[in-house]
Order: structure tokens, then C-alpha cells, then sequence
């Protein structure tokens, strides 16, 4: 049976208890043996961070350090050009063969799924852990719908069984912070005290 690994990306622009706290929840919930964060350098479908790399992975850094299974992983920021998770996926992929990689994304990422470089190869690579809003419901997907409804499961033991290609939607608690809020309120001199 394989061993479950948490992989969650993003720009981290700055890091928030709104990463963190799904993060933890996801963690404990599908007893992960970890969670790598990984801030990337420079993503694809968005402006460039506000914060320089060397800042962003910092505050990952201590954001995480007193967390158990917490672990960062700045590959993405030592990458050169955009990075692409699906790269990044097969790099973890070499580096832990004996894993199963479970990324971490938002439904309002998965929204968009199709729209991701080279985004059916991510399906080879890993599990995609969809976290949700308790009681959500989950929207229409009518261009992937088959893809879907073929892949979804509902317990983590299918994720055990299977190295990959497996969708799991995972309820958590979401708090309503977003990076560009505080990126604004810091703009404005405003506190961003309890926000992050």
C-alpha cells in the first residue's frame, strides 16, 4: 500500500491562515505523513508575486516550522520560466516513488483544471485533493464531467490502493482571506494582525 504525501502550491503572496488551517485539516483528515508547500517562482496564469521569492519562501518557511509533517519545498522557486505543477509533480514523483502524491488544490482551482498545462498528465501523477466549503455543492463541470464522475471517490482508502488518478473532495474549514486583501491592507498601512 503507498504512503500518502500532501503537496500544495501556490504563490504564497504572502502565506495566511487561509492556507494553513485547510492544509492542517486535509493533513489530518487522510492521514498524510506530510504536506509540502511549495511556493512557486513564477505562475503561469497570473501576474507576477507582489512579494520577491526570497520573502515569499521565508514566510513559508516560519509559517510552517512549529507544524509536525509541515514541510517546505522550494523547488518551484529555484526553476527557471513559469512554474508548472505538472513539472513539478514528476519531479516529487522521482524523488518519492514510494509515495502517493495527494495535491492539494480549491475547487475554484479545479474549475479551471482544464485550462492547466498539460493538465491530464497531472492525473498520472498524483491523487487531486478538492478542498470544499462543508455542505458545497459541487458545481457542473459539463467539458471534464466523464473524466470526473469516473475518478471521484469518497474514502481515503481508494487513495491508499491506487497511486494516482483518484479525486477526493475534502470538507474543511475555509476562511474568507485572501493574499490580495492583505496585500491591499498592508498597501493602506492597516493591520493584518490574525489574518496571517
Amino acid at each position: 500500500m503507498a504512503r500518502l504525501m500532501g503537496v500544495f502550491g501556490g504563490t504564497f503572496d504572502p502565506i495566511h491562515f487561509g492556507h494553513l488551517r485547510p492544509a492542517y485539516e486535509v493533513m489530518q483528515a487522510l492521514d498524510l505523513e506530510q504536506v509540502r508547500f511549495l511556493p512557486n517562482r513564477l505562475p503561469p496564469h497570473r501576474e507576477p508575486p507582489w512579494l520577491d521569492t526570497e520573502t515569499r519562501r521565508q514566510l513559508v518557511e516560519t509559517a510552517i516550522a512549529d507544524v509536525e509533517g509541515f514541510v517546505l519545498d522550494d523547488r518551484e522557486l529555484k526553476r527557471e520560466g513559469p512554474s508548472y505543477m505538472v513539472d513539478t509533480l514528476a519531479g516529487l514523483k522521482n524523488d518519492f516513488p514510494e509515495h502517493s502524491l495527494c495535491f492539494i488544490m480549491g475547487m475554484d482551482a479545479f474549475s479551471g483544471f482544464t485550462r492547466w498545462h498539460r493538465w491530464q498528465d497531472i492525473l498520472n501523477l498524483c491523487h487531486l485533493i478538492i478542498i470544499t466549503r462543508p455542505g458545497a455543492v459541487t458545481p457542473d463541470f459539463a467539458e471534464f464531467r466523464e473524466m470526473i464522475e469516473s475518478r471521484i471517490c469518497d474514502q481515503t482508502e481508494a487513495l491508499v490502493e491506487s497511486q494516482q488518478g483518484q479525486i477526493l473532495l475534502q470538507s474543511v474549514t475555509l476562511l474568507d482571506i485572501s493574499a490580495s486583501q492583505i496585500r491591499q491592507s498592508l498597501m493602506a498601512g492597516a493591520s493584518i494582525r490574525y489574518l496571517v
